[in-house]
């Protein structure tokens, strides 16, 4: 028997024929496996996560379908007896324009300094957030931001929503903003986007939109708005109240300029066209100034408001007495004086108020300058009258029996420790009635106070006009109480008036936009006042 009949040997002789034929399987082979289990692996709770965000983030994104129903303040439009537009309050929202119907120039401006490539990303620049970080990098401070147009229309949307604040830069704000955005690019053409832009887009001085803004700064329809106004109003993007025509018609040039240097780079423009519009900012300071004339006196109506037709709930159109010649004419005229006489007798500011014998004011200063001060001295400041109040007091002389040819005696006079004075005035012994009121005689007056009473000088007062608190002594006959200058004014109204006393008033008639009257003045007062 040969050695390979051996059991054993036969055995082993077959296994290695067996390991021989059987190949080891490939580790590349074992690694691909691996990975694309891996990936598949990452893939599916990537996804989850993803999602998992977007519910997150998404759950309580408000629906876009609202874009155009705005919550605002109710507008408040504040014309002359002549109808000429004065001032506007609140939010202002014009009548909605379409891009085709307006110059190509508006939305070009927009563009230019908003977002060049606005037809060119899908929401999110990814080119423009690039560029800004390179530029804001080299500059080591923010210079130049990277957010789509359609992003801060997403933006503009979740704030008006009252979803976050404008100081709120969460990560939850950023990511709801960017999904908007891709939310908005999905659902609306470009066309469609850029024109809710224009439309509701804040533009400083409670106005939403070109056709508001238009209105507001030039006084015309946003499609016939002329290149440089157009430029204009795209600088007011950056920052509404610091680029304003009204507030700061400097720096709204200056920016407009810059929106023109934009729009050649862009080329929406030819080099020529943007050099025939220098020194086009003289007309618009111009305007300013006309535009701050009055503010004291609508500022007062606007706050008289509610007592007319309560709490205000809707755009309304305020009628009012106003005389725009005469307020031009007051204004000069106080600034003239301040600056003739303020400075020698320490004076820096002074208050006016222009009144009918019926009581209608025309027109009303406030203060030197509305844009340093709002305080308006002609309503809210309080200050002792003076020799102004001697009117009452020879008004209750009369009342109390006094005749108007009485003499007089203009000595010193002294009532227990108060001895008042005369300023310029020489004792001549006695003076006539008519005398003593001409040349404002502190002892002749101090003597008929004493004379006539102090609650008959106080229920004078109070008849015709004065609401103030009096003081208990015979210093309120030489003017120590404290008074505004608009209840001193219709006081003498009532003198001009034949004793027919006068409530000052300045709103004729209250409209809501549609022409419903909500209030109209008829006659009123508080009647007979006087008999002399």
């Amino acid at each position: 028997m040969r050695s390979t009949d051996n059991p054993r040997q036969l055995k082993k002789s077959r296994h290695k024929r067996t390991s021989k034929s059987s190949p080891k399987p490939s580790r590349r082979l074992s690694k691909g496996i691996w990975l694309s289990k891996a990936i598949i692996l990452l893939a599916i709770w990537g996804s989850v996560c993803m999602g998992a965000l977007v519910v997150w983030f998404g759950y309580d994104l408000p629906d876009i379908g609202r874009l155009q129903a705005v919550t605002r303040k109710p507008g408040i439009s504040i014309v002359g007896q002549d109808g000429t537009l004065i001032a506007t309050y609140g939010d202002i929202y014009g009548s909605t324009v379409a891009q085709k119907n307006l110059p190509p120039y508006i939305p070009q401006a927009i563009l230019a300094t908003e977002d060049r490539r606005f037809y060119n990303h899908f929401g999110v620049d990814i080119w423009g957030i690039m560029r800004a970080m390179w530029t804001n990098y080299r500059a080591q401070r923010i210079v130049q931001g990277g957010s789509t147009l359609t992003q801060q229309l997403a933006k503009n949307f979740l704030l008006s929503e009252k979803l976050y604040t404008p100081s709120d830069r969460s990560m939850r704000r950023k990511a709801q903003e960017l999904m908007l955005a891709l939310w908005l690019e999905y659902n609306f053409s470009k066309g469609q986007i850029l024109n809710i832009y224009m439309n509701r887009v804040y533009l400083g001085a409670g106005t939403y939109g070109i056709e508001a803004a238009a209105q507001k700064y030039f006084g015309k329809r946003a499609r016939s708005l002329t290149l440089y106004e157009a430029a204009v109003i795209a600088g007011l993007l950056k920052a509404p109240s610091v680029y304003s025509p009204t507030n700061n018609p400097k720096l709204a040039d200056e920016r407009a300029q810059v929106v023109l240097n934009t729009m050649v780079e862009a080329g929406f423009i030819s080099l020529q066209e943007r050099q025939s519009l220098k020194g086009s900012g003289r007309k618009m300071h111009q305007s300013y100034d006309e535009s701050r004339v009055g503010r004291y006196f609508t500022d007062w109506i606007v706050e008289s408001i509610p007592n007319y037709i309560g709490e205000l709930d809707r755009d309304i159109m305020v009628i009012t007495t106003y005389d725009a010649r005469l307020q031009r004419i007051a204004e000069q005229q106080t600034k003239v004086i301040l600056e003739k006489y303020g400075k020698e007798r320490g004076v820096g500011q002074a208050a006016l108020v222009a009144m009918t014998a019926e009581g209608a004011v025309k027109c009303m200063v406030g203060g030197r300058d509305y844009d340093q001060s709002q305080f308006n001295r002609a309503v809210q400041a309080v200050r002792q009258a003076g020799s102004a109040f001697k009117l009452f007091v020879y008004l209750a002389a009369l009342e109390k029996g006094v005749p108007a040819t009485a003499m007089l005696s203009d000595r010193p006079v002294r009532i227990g420790r108060w001895q008042p004075k005369n300023y310029h005035w020489q004792p001549r012994g006695e003076i006539s009635f008519a005398d003593a009121v001409a040349y404002s005689v502190n002892t002749a007056t101090v003597r008929l106070a004493a004379q006539a009473g102090r609650k008959q000088i106080a229920s004078a007062a109070r008849r015709l006009g004065v609401v103030s608190p009096l003081p208990d002594d015979l210093s309120i006959a030489l003017g120590s109480a404290d008074v505004t200058l608009l209840q001193l004014t219709s006081s003498y109204a009532a003198v001009a008036n034949g004793g027919t006393g006068v409530w000052p008033y300045a709103i004729l008639e209250i409209r809501d936009r549609y022409g419903h009257v909500l209030y109209r003045r008829k006659g009123q007062g508080p009647g007979r006042v006087m008999s002399y």
